[in-house]
């Protein structure tokens, strides 16, 4: 696997970020030589990264196991010779790392002998964006290399777009919330990252959909206008609210109660990258986040707030 260095930062920090994996695993992948910068091998775990400099990653061959057992399907939205539009179950995830055992996104891909792109090494075939494993959601996967290095440009230039929505608590404030925070990795809990001056910028605009019924939680429409590990759920960490479900982030009264965060990418819109045709996608919400919906929620009202063409009127302010 091969990463070009965004903004500079420790070798280890990069990497725990890339691959996943906690700083102390990573000192351990150096520790067998499996890590190189800019194609000379590497022993320090702290080396100062710079901008523009190349990481690459040689992953020690496992013992020969059982191939993973594919016993989930996923659904695609929409599929030709360039690209595949999927809607991602929650707790899936997108693609393999050495702390991962179950099949993944990308298995899943290869199982079904779906051609993908090779431009972000063996273990990320075709992923030109990531979602959380708990996350569901729509997503776009790249067959060819050319598919993924023009989609990769229109989530550089935001020409490509996402909308999720989530269940909240407590309710927001203002009918629309923007949080423009930078975020980086936490220093009390290396599996989080936190609001963090000097990192990487991120922005999120929030909307109210809908209270619950008891106005204890509340529907929203989450905007992402940039695209940071964990970036919804952090920003709304910075309000004093979480999602549902989230027990990294969210409330330690909700664990065992709900069992996946609830929050879903609902719509994703970018320009074919071979035709340059405008496209949109949406991705049918779930049936566990519909059951909650629909105990906590009136239905009649949120089956019209997710109107997809009335949905981006959620965010008519000058936010850009």
């Amino acid at each position: 696997m091969i990463f070009t260095v965004q903004e500079s930062t420790r070798l280890d920090v990069f990497l725990s970020k890339e691959l996943e994996q906690t700083r102390n695993q990573i000192a351990q992948l150096i520790k067998k030589d499996c890590i190189n910068v800019d194609k000379k091998p590497t022993s320090k775990p702290g080396l100062k990264l710079k901008v523009g400099q190349v990481v690459g990653v040689n992953l020690p061959k496992q013992e020969e196991t059982k191939p993973k057992k594919i016993d989930f399907d996923v659904e695609v939205i929409f599929e030709d010779e360039h690209i595949l539009v999927i809607n991602k179950p929650t707790n899936l995830t997108v693609h393999p790392a050495p702390s991962v055992k179950d099949a993944t996104l990308v298995d899943w891909l290869k199982h079904k002998g779906v051609r993908l792109s090779t431009i972000s090494g063996e273990e990320r075939h075709g992923i030109v964006h990531r979602l959380d494993k708990g996350t569901s959601g729509v997503m776009v996967v790249a067959k060819s290399n050319e598919a993924h290095e023009k989609l990769s440009l229109q989530l550089q230039d935001k020409s490509m777009g996402r909308f999720y929505i989530a269940v909240i608590e407590p309710p927001l404030k203002e009918l629309h919330t923007i949080v423009e925070k930078d975020i980086g990795r936490s220093i009390n809990n290396r599996l989080k990252m936190a609001v963090s001056e000097g990192r990487k910028s991120a922005k999120t605009h929030f909307s109210k959909m809908l209270m619950s019924k008891d106005e204890r939680q509340e529907l929203i429409a989450c905007k992402l206008f940039t695209g940071r590990t964990h970036q919804i759920r952090v920003h709304l960490e910075s309000l004093g609210r979480h999602i549902l479900g989230d027990h990294l982030y969210g409330s330690k009264s909700n664990i065992g109660k709900i069992q996946r965060i609830l929050l879903h990418a609902y719509i994703l819109y970018f320009n074919h990258p071979i035709t340059n045709e405008k496209m949109q996608f949406t991705a049918k919400v779930g049936e566990d986040y519909m059951e909650h919906l629909e105990k906590h929620f009136d239905m009649e009202i949120i089956n019209e707030k997710l109107n997809v063409e009335g949905f981006d009127h959620f965010f008519d302010i000058a936010d850009n």
